[in-house]
């Protein structure tokens, strides 16, 4: 069962270039992409900077709209994890406040008794618990937290709303590789254990091949290469494919 269908899918973006006069060049950031993720998946976006992945990140979960094509949404519990925490937490509110803001707008819009007030600190402390964050943290605020502390908080009000479906950009291009790998193995746990699936958008094609089942290889605004990842990794068709792969696996040490 298909949780996300993209159909064609284009977005171009206007540039003004020239000093004496306007002269206007669409960037073509999302140029006719198809492709579906299953549910349970995790479904990998990988390209260089500016290549319009997180263009097409967006345009998934309704942030901007696309000039054209079409998107099916198989859900509406879907949330999503940034690149940086630091600019994606609120430095004026308290961890507790953070992650419970999800289900503070549930309260908001559903009359449910099970929505009150008690409940929603149980939930938040819970789900601290389940990222690995002590109970103490949910009574300080952002900038008492290491970089990896702050992606575990951004993770901890994604799931609390317990969403089927995730988009993951960058999550962890900010931290160090120790610490990436941490808040890798915790995703997929999590995944594990709730059946959530994944949009993993990514530069890294390491960090792509740890996480995800199948990959779509963007360039310019376009799919170039599309498949399990095991059987892309292996024997690539596209020379932009084979030329990241060569230039970035044969470097860096695999992710373990």
């Amino acid at each position: 069962m298909s949780i996300v269908r993209c159909n064609n899918l284009r977005k171009y973006f206007p540039v003004i270039r020239g000093l004496l006069r306007e002269e206007r060049r669409p960037v073509k950031a999302v140029d006719g992409v198809t492709f579906s993720i299953e549910k349970g998946e995790t479904f990998g976006l990988v390209g260089e900077s500016a290549s319009g992945k997180t263009t097409l990140g967006k345009i998934i979960l309704g942030i901007i709209k696309p000039d054209s094509g079409e998107l099916e949404l198989a859900t509406d519990k879907f949330q999503a994890i940034f690149q940086d925490p630091a600019n994606s937490l609120d430095p004026k509110m308290r961890v507790r406040e953070i992650v419970a803001e999800g289900l503070r707008v549930c309260r908001s819009n559903n009359s449910r008794a099970g929505l009150n007030l008690p409940y929603i600190d149980s939930e938040v402390e819970r789900t601290l618990d389940l990222v690995k964050l002590p109970k103490n943290a949910a009574d300080k605020y952002p900038h008492q937290f290491s970089g990896g502390e702050k992606q575990r908080i951004a993770i901890a009000r994604a799931i609390i709303t317990k969403p089927e479906f995730i988009v993951c950009d960058e999550p962890v291009s900010s931290l160090d590789v120790t610490v990436q790998l941490q808040i890798l193995k915790l995703l997929k746990y999590i995944q594990k254990d709730f059946g959530i699936t994944y949009l993993f958008i990514s530069h890294d094609l390491r960090v792509i091949k740890f996480m995800c089942n199948r990959v779509a290889v963007m360039k310019q605004g376009k799919i170039v290469e599309e498949g399990k990842t095991e059987s892309v990794y292996s024997n690539p068709s596209a020379s932009y494919t084979k030329l990241l792969l060569s230039s970035i696996l044969d470097a860096y040490p695999p992710i373990r």
